[in-house]
């Protein structure tokens, strides 16, 4: 959050008012649209109550830094892509909570510990408003230091994404294996649903291949570090839907990115190198490309 917050500036929110309908198209997909989808998805495939209200969390989580970069790489519109994270990391202290109250009385999860409403709502606060605050304070008083150590940060908050998502898996192996058979489905059907039904509802809404992918993206790729570490401070296996989430949603992801490169631009080539190394490399660049 950190990371993402040294790309911010004033100029990020303010598009909510002059490009209006790409920023609300998208967050109503965000905060609505793929939180209901996990309570299908959870119900379609008659997940275990605890592993729903994971399910539910995933789903309600804001989009993440990887949708920007993979937005870039899809040369898709990075500078809705990044607006869309920002606000709905934001409001994330809002819905998150809420989501995971409506799933708990939904399913009627058995949890290890009791969920403080507030307790929630301050801990999803710490983790993106705070961090998120910071950076753009940071580059608000040092632009040029900021887009120097921004490139790598963000191979920092890779790395600690990779680490956070291998650690949830090991610390809950005998779990995971035991409830992949139903998870990995349920997972992966959230995924393609979101992504899927984003981009069709940008296309009806006549907006362009390049707002409607960037929307897309924002709906496949989840800030998942963010719902694993709520998710583990009230029940270690609510982290386990995240942890999977996590680890499918690049294989839906970076194909897509890579077919809508060809589309948008057509003729043209993905970035050289590795997928996520050629988005990063041109990530500072080209926010508004």
């Amino acid at each position: 959050m950190g990371s993402l917050g040294l790309t911010l500036t004033s100029a990020d929110f303010r598009r909510v008012l002059v490009a209006p309908r790409g920023v609300l198209l998208g967050l109503g997909n965000l905060l609505f649209v793929s939180p209901l989808l996990a309570f299908a998805a959870a119900e379609a495939f008659s997940l275990d109550p605890v592993l729903a209200v994971g399910l539910v969390i995933m789903g309600a989580a804001p989009g993440g830094v990887m949708a920007n970069l993979l937005t870039h790489l899809a040369r898709g519109e990075t500078a809705l892509s990044i607006t869309l994270t920002a606000i709905s990391s934001l409001a994330a202290t809002i819905t998150i909570p809420l989501y995971l109250g409506l799933a708990i009385n939904h399913f009627g999860a058995d949890l290890d510990s009791d969920v403080s409403l507030i307790g929630t709502v301050a801990l999803v606060f710490a983790i993106t408003v705070i961090p998120l605050s910071i950076g753009m304070a940071f580059r608000a008083r040092h632009p040029v230091r900021a887009v120097a150590v921004e490139p790598r940060l963000k191979r920092a908050a890779l790395v600690a994404f990779v680490v956070i998502v291998i650690g949830a898996v090991v610390s809950e192996w005998s779990k995971v294996t035991e409830s992949f058979g139903s998870v990995a489905p349920a997972a992966l059907a959230l995924n393609l649903a979101a992504m899927t039904i984003s981009f069709t509802l940008g296309r009806l809404a006549r907006l362009p291949d390049r707002q409607s992918t960037a929307i897309a993206l924002e709906l496949g790729l989840h800030n998942g570090t963010l719902t694993i570490a709520v998710a583990a401070t009230i029940d270690d296996q609510l982290a386990i839907p995240a942890a999977v989430y996590s680890a499918f949603m690049f294989l839906t992801a970076v194909p897509f990115a890579r077919f809508m490169a060809r589309r948008n631009a057509p003729g043209a080539e993905p970035p050289a190198g590795g997928l996520l190394e050629g988005a990063a490399a041109g990530y500072g660049r080209g926010r508004g490309a």
